[in-house]
């Protein structure tokens, strides 16, 4: 195990008094997990004599953190319930948590290629879920210096507050302060933007807030047997764009195969690759989560720097015969395509949030387990594209 030795930890609050008040959750804040989402962000010291004076200075980055929270006051806050046991965000200044450590005997080599490891996870904080909800900070962050001189940025959002685009969002506004320069977008914080329509007038059976599908009788008992007797292994599969052309080159001649973006042919060759992996019955439905965001599919779309949770999924199904086989891929394509479109024309009618009540939601949240363990079900797959989730590569520096 690498050594990590703490130097500093601090509770950052607001640099000055901030509002102080109950942030409302909307449906879609609520169906995320209930966890801090984590991320890890690794920086090689610049050879520049200049440009090495100041490499993440900690002292600048704990006065422009105080200054970020004083416009992103909810991330200082902390979980709470309303008198319903709804869970709400308490805006009271309370700070977030940033850390300084360094590993001394270490370099960014030791990781290989980055591939999710206790080893990595130690280089964010760890948090104590064992508590009350309002026990923790909502955001968790550590700076780690290593003996080549390179650093890490480990990062810890709790999911409730923010989506991968508004907890950036963050991050990189926290950044322009570090630089001297001033927040290039300010956070728009109201979500009742995406309050549910009352009472809910769903346009149609939406089936990506339906649980999994049912295992047939005839796989039950041979998929509890694998799931108990091997366990689940994390990796990182690079393909380039000669694998993508291999991919375009499966479908049909005379297709118009630019109408496919990269995302959709990935999604479709993981789909592909999952219910082989699998072995399920050709007649097994198999369902995959593709996460969609939101923001500029609304109608009319939110305001720029909306801080919150806007991630919708569609969701096809197709037996697994039909993903598992050789010529698959144009078959599942013909599933994903008209998925994107159909969800903007969705999203666009049904200003805003397409589903509404309590009961609803409690069972949702209960059922579909896919959202707090993607590798719970055999015959789901969860997709998440980070491509659009930016960060600055100079985050501290002068």
């Amino acid at each position: 195990m690498m050594a990590i030795m703490v130097r500093r930890s601090t509770m950052v609050r607001p640099a000055r008094e901030t509002l102080r008040t109950r942030l409302w959750n909307s449906h879609l804040d609520l169906l995320v997990p209930r966890f801090h989402t984590p991320s890890v962000y690794f920086y090689r010291r610049p050879v520049e004599i200049a440009a090495m004076e100041g490499f993440f200075d900690g002292e600048r980055m704990w006065q422009a953190l105080a200054e970020a929270l004083i416009t992103f006051y909810p991330m200082a806050g902390r979980l709470a319930r309303d008198k319903e046991g709804r869970v709400e965000i308490d805006c009271n200044g309370e700070g977030v948590l940033f850390v300084e450590a360094d590993a001394p005997d270490s370099t960014i080599a030791d990781y290989g290629d980055f591939a999710p490891t206790m080893e990595l996870s130690r280089l964010i904080p760890a948090i104590d879920y064992t508590q009350e909800i309002s026990s923790f900070p909502l955001v968790v962050l550590q700076v780690t210096y290593f003996k080549c001189g390179a650093v890490s940025l480990g990062v810890g959002t709790q999911h409730h507050v923010a989506d991968g685009m508004s907890g950036l969002h963050f991050i990189n506004s926290w950044s322009d302060l570090c630089r001297g320069a001033k927040i290039a977008v300010m956070p728009f914080i109201d979500r009742t933007l995406i309050r549910a329509r009352d009472p809910p007038t769903p346009c149609h059976p939406h089936v990506e807030y339906h649980p999994s599908p049912a295992l047939l009788p005839s796989i039950t008992q041979d998929l509890s047997y694998k799931a108990t007797s091997s366990g689940t292994t994390v990796d990182i599969f690079k393909l380039t764009s000669s694998d993508i052309g291999r991919l375009r080159s499966q479908l049909p001649k005379g297709d118009d195969i630019s109408r496919f973006s990269t995302y959709t042919m990935l999604s479709a060759h993981v789909w592909r690759c999952v219910s082989r992996a699998r072995g399920l019955p050709s007649e097994q439905p198999t369902k995959l989560y593709c996460a969609i965001d939101g923001r500029k599919r609304l109608n009319p779309p939110l305001p720029e720097g909306f801080l919150g949770n806007v991630l919708f999924t569609a969701t096809p199904i197709l037996e697994a015969g039909c993903c598992a086989a050789s010529s698959s891929i144009p078959r599942c394509l013909s599933q994903l395509s008209p998925l994107s479109s159909e969800q903007d024309r969705t999203l666009g009618r049904n200003t805003h949030t397409p589903h509404r009540g309590g009961t609803s939601f409690a069972l949702f949240s209960r059922s579909d387990t896919h959202m707090l363990h993607p590798f719970s079900s055999a015959l789901s797959a969860s997709l998440l594209s980070l491509l659009r989730c930016k960060i600055y590569i100079h985050i501290a520096r002068g």
